[in-house]
């Protein structure tokens, strides 16, 4: 039988991509028919959404492919449902080239749009779900997209943006105006002749520092998956419950990835610890992807309600999307077992580094190693190689970087690597040290600190549970540092302050300490810092 061990070789993927996609389990022999349906509907409608997704619908029509609080769906149903969209799209104007903006939570409604637009060959803009009204209109007024598909509760944050076309994703009650399923139910679902293009995804940044930018990408083929897998043991046909955010990098590198591996993708809409454990148990789920607030959040839930949760099962947790604390992944491993894998990264450069149960173990502050066909640099000012163990500037090169942002301009690029806006360092074992953005490096009475670095050492104190730390402006010294920390038991502004003196240089200690209910974090879990550095002591 043809295999696809045998197209692989032919388009020169061998030794480490046979190797690992071997071990995912991906290599399974196919009759020629299908291997020759695979190809063509590769072929006309590329490696992406559109192409990915409809050709496990020939590999495999009849599998599980996606669960959420509505039920099961085959990939055949998901196919079939997407070609009915897509007709109706194209009623309503959508065209080759042009935006359609998707703001859903983790539900097939999010599957639907991206398969449907990208078969019309149009762009598809992910919106943040937790932006504020103002922000959408800001997005939307520089992207331009045709229309919009958006679940039923963002309407009204949407109601000022300025885009013609509109369809409502999931609803409630009675809604009003065209709805997906309906759209899905009143068009033919056969298949649709291939775009001359291929859509572009474009994904936003945090907008922590500023106004939310577009990163787009082309498809990103089977290395990027090699990549990921060579540090990560995910396995083909496996149920993977992604809770991070699909609109977010990481949630639709899974999806993505899903593409290639044929998992289940197991979605509900919002996240609630003990929830996400119950869906792992109930559906079998071998891995799980996450942010770090939400292994966090899964940590300090009530033992009682946790404790008779079965997740032996899960042999992958994969977190990324914002820094996670040291204290946080010994907890994780000490009580769910060796199952963590931490991936740092960002939305230009795609992932930078992987640290494994076995890095994390030997040094849980750092960030692992880089995977296969992923080159980090440590660069100073001068876009010089820094020595093992000096910190400098982070720049990645692989084949995920972004082509720039939608409204113009980039990250910094040295000889083919890119900025990933991060200070940090390797150590001695060839692991990469993350000490926080470059931007975000305050200098006190001409000592620099890094605030990661303080953050990380009180997070440490039995007594705190979050912390964010900022520089603010001072008369004396230029500028100084403020710690905001959130605590689960009675402590001391001055026993805190000890605390980081005992463990760090003296200057690194917090001038102010704040104490809070909670931190300001976006949708994908960052600490929205500007807010803090805005807020009056206290």
């Amino acid at each position: 039988m043809t295999t696809v061990r045998t197209l692989l070789a032919v388009a020169g993927g061998a030794g480490t991509t046979l190797r690992v996609l071997g071990g995912a389990g991906v290599v399974k022999p196919y009759g020629p028919r299908t291997l020759v349906r695979m190809l063509t509907t590769l072929r006309e409608f590329g490696l992406g959404p559109a192409g990915g997704f409809a050709s496990l619908a020939v590999r495999e029509p009849d599998a599980i492919g996606l669960v959420d609080e509505l039920g099961e769906l085959t990939w055949g149903e998901l196919h079939r449902r997407s070609n009915s969209l897509a007709r109706a799209l194209a009623e309503r104007g959508v065209r080759e080239g042009d935006s359609v903006a998707v703001m859903c939570r983790n539900h097939r409604g999010f599957l639907d749009a991206t398969c449907a637009v990208a078969k019309l060959g149009a762009d598809i803009l992910y919106l943040n779900t937790s932006f504020a009204g103002p922000q959408l209109v800001d997005v939307i007024a520089r992207e331009k997209p045709v229309l919009v598909i958006h679940d039923e509760e963002f309407a009204g944050l949407l109601a000022d943006a300025d885009v013609a076309g509109r369809v409502l994703a999931w609803t409630e009650g009675d809604p009003t105006g065209a709805t997906l399923e309906e759209l899905v139910h009143s068009h033919d679902e056969s298949d649709l002749q291939p775009p001359s293009r291929h859509s572009r995804i474009v994904i936003l940044t945090s907008g922590t520092t500023g106004t939310p930018k577009g990163a787009p990408r082309k498809e990103a083929g089977i290395d990027a998956a090699v990549s990921l897998l060579s540090r990560m043991p995910l396995r083909a046909r496996w149920r993977t419950h992604i809770a991070a955010p699909l609109f977010h990098t990481w949630g639709f590198a899974h999806l993505a990835l899903a593409m290639l591996l044929g998992s289940t993708v197991v979605l509900r809409r919002t996240f609630d610890p003990v929830e996400a454990l119950r869906t792992v148990e109930q559906h079998r789920c071998q891995s799980m992807v996450v942010i770090p607030v939400m292994l966090q959040r899964i940590l300090a839930a009530d033992p009682a309600a946790v404790d008779g949760i079965d997740v032996g099962g899960l042999r992958v947790v994969a977190s990324s999307g914002s820094a996670l604390p040291a204290t946080l992944a010994e907890a994780w491993m000490d009580r769910f077992g060796d199952n963590l894998y931490n991936i740092y990264g960002s939305t230009e450069v795609a992932y930078a580094s992987i640290a494994t149960p076995a890095d994390l173990r030997a040094d849980a502050t750092s960030a692992g190693k880089p995977p296969y066909g992923t080159v980090v640099r440590i660069l100073d000012e001068h876009g010089r190689e820094v020595p093992t163990g000096e910190t400098g500037r982070i720049f990645v090169g692989n084949g995920l970087l972004f082509e720039g942002y939608t409204g113009g301009g980039s990250k910094e690029v040295v000889d083919g690597l890119m900025s990933s806006g991060d200070l940090g360092r390797f150590d001695e074992h060839g692991r990469l040290h993350v000490e926080g953005r470059d931007d975000d490096m305050i200098v006190s009475g001409g000592e620099n600190v890094f605030p990661q670095e303080v953050e990380d050492c009180l997070v440490a104190h039995p007594a705190v549970t979050d912390v964010a730390a900022v520089g603010v402006p001072d008369d004396d010294f230029g500028s100084r540092l403020r710690a905001f920390v959130v605590t689960s038991q009675d402590v001391g502004e001055d026993e805190l302050k000890d605390h980081v003196k005992a463990n760090l240089a003296r200057y690194k200690v917090p001038r102010e300490i704040v104490f809070v209910n909670e931190l300001p974090r976006n949708g994908t879990g960052k600490i929205m810092r500007r807010e803090l550095a805005e807020r009056e002591h206290g």
